[in-house]
């Protein structure tokens, strides 16, 4: 760096006459790096890989009297990133940052700036990937707080002094920063000692910040076809027990497309071992439309029960209507001239003597007496059986109920904790 004088450049400040890679006062206390950051933009939020990605203004302070230099009109200097290769600079890294790099379009976005007094200011614009440990036990109903944690690499609390430079003032963020899944709560800064059992303590500084997910993109997707698929399952309750193609193919396609709901939620998260809010909203409506099958099961099954019950009566006492008839008629010891007729046409052994219609009155009076006494035996039978029967009639009226009313306990409850 020259300065002109008079026509003849006069050197002003060279750094080959110093050796500028080690840190100032070397040796004596440690000096203070002031740090602050603008946030330009915060990318990308990823559940399952846990991380974010952030685009940041960084920017450190420090004085180095080796790079002072007269000035009458005490104005700085500006330099590229070239400089920065020949003086010594903060060697500050991002904890637990996975992915990061300096832009360079259209050259490097590295700036350096030196006052005559020897304070420096040198920046650089750098997006950063970095972990975010999450919570998703509230999932989607959560809030999440991440972290950049700023630290020196080689510097202990001895040699540099990390401080963010106006505390909480230090860290700016864009207006227009928007995320499409959360809503940015707060930033702020922190800062504490970090220990290395093998190296000491290191100053390290936070960028802390707060997301609140939004909801209206999980209520559209996950909870209203959950509820929607519940509330279908409950149409089989009104469906006449007896079309069994209608209320099992109901079911099935209920309980199908729950489970496709269920998958498609758990292919967008990482495989956490705990329970998320949303796996209990779902899962219990999975039992709701499950359990809406499993009560047409228990329905047809009584019914077909019953049905049997009503068989058999009939199959241990055949119908008698013939038998019934002729006793009508051997009864009173007459027949009506119709009746008559409808004999005329029998030959003469199918015409019975008075004998055989004595005979044929008494076995047909001991049948009857037979049969009344069964019926008042089975009277019983019967009675238990209708109840039956009647039964499976209650059992989908009170489903009609129960199930609606319990879903609607649930939701009140599931809100009332997790929202």
């Amino acid at each position: 760096m020259t300065k002109i004088r008079h026509g003849k450049p006069q050197p002003l400040l060279r750094v080959d006459d110093h050796d500028f890679t080690m840190r100032p006062a070397f040796g004596g206390p440690a000096i203070p790096v002031g740090v602050d950051v603008q946030v330009e933009s915060l990318d990308s939020i990823s559940e399952v890989d846990m991380d974010f990605t952030m685009t940041l203004y960084l920017r450190h302070y420090w004085k180095d009297e080796r790079l002072a230099f007269p000035s009458a009109s005490n104005k700085s200097m500006t330099f590229d990133g070239r400089l920065v290769k020949k003086i010594w600079v903060p060697d500050v890294f991002f904890v637990h940052s996975k992915r990061s790099f300096i832009h360079d379009t259209t050259t490097d976005n590295i700036m350096l700036r030196v006052f005559p007094d020897g304070q420096v200011l040198y920046s650089m614009r750098i997006t950063v990937t970095a972990m975010c440990n999450m919570d998703f036990s509230h999932f989607p109903l959560d809030s999440q707080t991440c972290s950049l944690e700023l630290e020196s690499y080689a510097y202990t609390d001895e040699d540099l002094m990390l401080y963010w430079k106006n505390g909480d003032e230090s860290l700016k963020t864009d207006e227009k920063i928007s995320l499409s899944q959360f809503l940015i709560q707060k930033f702020h800064t922190t800062s504490r000692l970090a220990f290395y059992s093998s190296t000491g303590w290191y100053n390290r500084l936070y960028i802390n910040f707060t997301l609140r997910r939004h909801i209206f993109f999980f209520l559209l997707q996950t909870y209203f076809p959950a509820t929607l698929m519940v509330m279908l399952s409950w149409v089989s309750f009104w469906i006449d027990r007896r079309a069994v193609p209608a209320r099992v193919s109901l079911g099935i396609t209920t309980v199908l497309t729950m489970s496709t709901i269920i998958t498609g939620v758990n292919a967008s998260m990482p495989r956490v071992s705990y329970i998320k809010a949303v796996d209990i909203y779902l899962w219990v409506s999975f039992v709701f439309v499950f359990l809406s099958v499993l009560e047409y099961a228990a329905v047809n099954y009584l019914t077909t029960v019953q049905e049997r019950k009503a068989r058999k009566p009939q199959e241990k006492f055949p119908c008698m209507c013939g038998m019934l008839h002729s006793r009508t008629m051997t009864l009173d010891g007459s027949c009506s001239e119709s009746e008559a007729n409808s004999l005329a046409g029998y030959p003469r052994s199918h015409i019975l003597t008075e004998e055989e219609r004595q005979d044929k009155t008494g076995v047909h009076l001991a049948l009857n007496n037979e049969s009344s006494s069964s019926r008042k035996k089975g009277l019983l039978k019967g009675q238990v059986g209708l109840r039956i029967f009647q039964n499976t009639h209650a059992i989908d009226k009170y489903s009609r109920l129960i199930f609606p009313a319990s879903y609607i306990f649930f939701n009140l409850i599931y809100w009332s904790v997790f929202a």
